[in-house]
């Protein structure tokens, strides 16, 4: 497992070498009085990464208050923008009421990228993300304004993001087929809290060679300990991080329950809860670069801690058996007793 970040992986099938952990730009810009960070703290995280051999920031056009994220981050790196891989995102809206500033059409897509590098003071996107599958937009639209984008040299790798796994495999089958550019990485919620993409998006990524970016991977930060069963009751401010927690259930007696034994893990390997969790997660198959969501530098310094966290596999099979999800059909089928009804007995291993 990659102990700095320095120590560089492939994304996906790509050529593209990025650190082991992404910072996060979403908490940038965000204006003040609202939830994030100081533009100062930004900057401190920024530099510190840097320092330390990070060179992934991930990032959106609709992060902080009109672009601010990327308009922040723009102004942050300078000349040290060509290091950088910076991955940012269209598809929701920038503008209400505009059925056209919203989505993922080629006009939205166009439109987004153009304010993007603008906002970002650079010539070309490294990676571009969809951002959320709208369920309107065809699928030849989205590939071919994407392989046109990258023609251009606008951007250079392409990407997805909160996407059903059926059509993410559908659309990279055809970019292969039709000689368009395919897709290199797929980010999605992925932790401890949520295991449920293990079903089908991350057996997906893995055999059509996208690498798996999870945001939220301390579970909206639940998975640090932060949070108390007493949080269950009550009523929570929706403008509040716990607010969101309990009204996008990522807050719940399950949830608890997982960092319960991440905090009793932590313990024992002496380390916190952050640092388990996220350990845990740079163990799972296919994940590339976990998108640290920290606000603050100090938030920052005990996430990157994780690189150095060895679990054993006494403490990874606790952790896998507390955070464990039911299988679904045809899951619960295939691997069920029936499996040895396909091979007559024999052993057959599996592709790693």
């Amino acid at each position: 497992m990659a102990t700095q970040l320095d120590h560089y992986r492939l994304l996906g099938r790509s050529g593209l070498r990025v650190s082991p952990l992404c910072l996060g730009a979403m908490t940038f810009g965000v204006g003040p009085g609202a939830w994030g960070s100081t533009d100062e703290e930004a900057a401190r995280m920024v530099d510190s990464y840097i320092d330390r051999g990070g060179n992934f920031i991930d990032t959106a056009n609709f992060y902080g208050q009109m672009g601010g994220s990327e308009t922040l981050l723009g102004k942050l790196l300078g000349d040290r923008r060509e290091r950088i891989v910076i991955s940012t995102k269209y598809s929701l809206t920038t503008r209400p009421g505009d059925p056209n500033a919203a989505g993922n059409s080629r006009k939205n897509m166009v439109r987004s990228v153009e304010a993007s590098l603008k906002r970002l003071g650079t010539d070309y996107i490294d990676l571009l993300y969809l951002h959320m599958w709208d369920f309107r937009t065809p699928v030849d639209e989205i590939l071919r304004a994407f392989d046109d984008l990258v023609r251009s040299g606008k951007v250079l790798y392409i990407a997805l993001s909160d996407t059903p796994a059926w059509q993410a495999s559908r659309m990279q089958a055809i970019a292969e087929l039709r000689g368009w550019s395919q897709f290199c990485a797929l980010q999605i919620s992925y932790s401890l809290a949520e295991r449920t993409v293990e079903r089908e998006l991350v057996p997906m990524a893995r055999e059509m060679g996208l690498g798996v970016c999870p945001w939220s991977p301390l579970g909206g930060g639940v998975l640090t300990g932060k949070y108390t069963r007493a949080d269950l009751a009550g009523e929570a401010d929706i403008g509040s991080r716990k607010g969101q927690n309990v009204m996008t259930g990522r807050l719940n007696e399950k949830s608890l329950a997982i960092a319960d034994v991440v905090r009793a893990v932590a313990g024992e390997v002496g380390c916190t809860p952050a640092q388990v969790a996220l350990a845990w997660l740079l163990t799972r198959p296919g994940v590339a670069a976990p998108v640290l969501g920290a606000r603050t530098p100090a938030q920052l310094d005990d996430n990157l801690g994780a690189l150095a966290i060895t679990l054993d596999d006494a403490h990874l099979a606790r952790l896998d058996e507390v955070s464990a999800v039911p299988r679904v059909f045809p899951i619960d089928i295939i691997k069920s007793p029936a499996e040895s009804m396909m091979f007559g007995g024999v052993t057959v291993e599996e592709r790693g």
